[in-house]
């Protein structure tokens, strides 16, 4: 399995973490790209874009200042398969990369990425009291996989507080 390109420029409005890519996300070489992830479908409905855009579109975003990474590059099944010096490392150079490209805001999508990201446990929805990187926005959003059990509305509300942290 192959990892996929980061979509990173500076001057980002956001920029999103997740985990790391799918199996069917190395396949095709697009972030979000298995069928049952929801995140294409969140953003739209929580007002990010104007459109609802699929996978292979994922470098368009980059025209909206939005870019994707994730904290590890290795694909896999899932998040359980990846390992703790995986993390270590993927901690390391994701920081690197938020230093470099300064967005104002990074989405961690998902709490766990962001507990490997922070090393904190207790972890609210939302803007970050403390960021890792001072003057960069920290933002925790629920995972978009299928596999979440929040409801899809719940979800796209806390997606929705992404927006008004957007400068108009």
């Amino acid at each position: 399995m192959n990892p996929i390109s980061d979509h990173l420029k500076e001057e980002l409005k956001i920029l999103f973490v997740g985990f790391n890519p799918s199996i069917r996300s190395s396949e095709l070489g697009h972030h979000y790209a298995n069928s049952n992830n929801r995140f294409w479908k969140i953003l739209f409905d929580a007002g990010l874009t104007a459109k609802k855009y699929e996978a292979s579109e994922d470098a368009k975003l980059l025209e909206l200042g939005y870019g994707f990474t994730n904290i590890v590059h290795r694909p896999t099944k899932a998040a359980v398969e990846i390992t703790k010096e995986e993390y270590k490392e993927g901690k390391e150079v994701l920081r690197k990369k938020i230093e470099h490209f300064k967005p104002e805001v990074v989405c961690f999508v998902g709490k766990g990425v962001y507990q490997q990201y922070s090393g904190r446990k207790a972890i609210p929805w939302g803007r970050q009291s403390r960021s890792i990187v001072s003057g960069i926005i920290d933002f925790v959003a629920p995972s978009s996989s299928g596999l979440v059990r929040m409801k899809t509305e719940e979800i796209v509300g806390i997606y929705k507080e992404l927006a008004v942290l957007l400068p108009k």
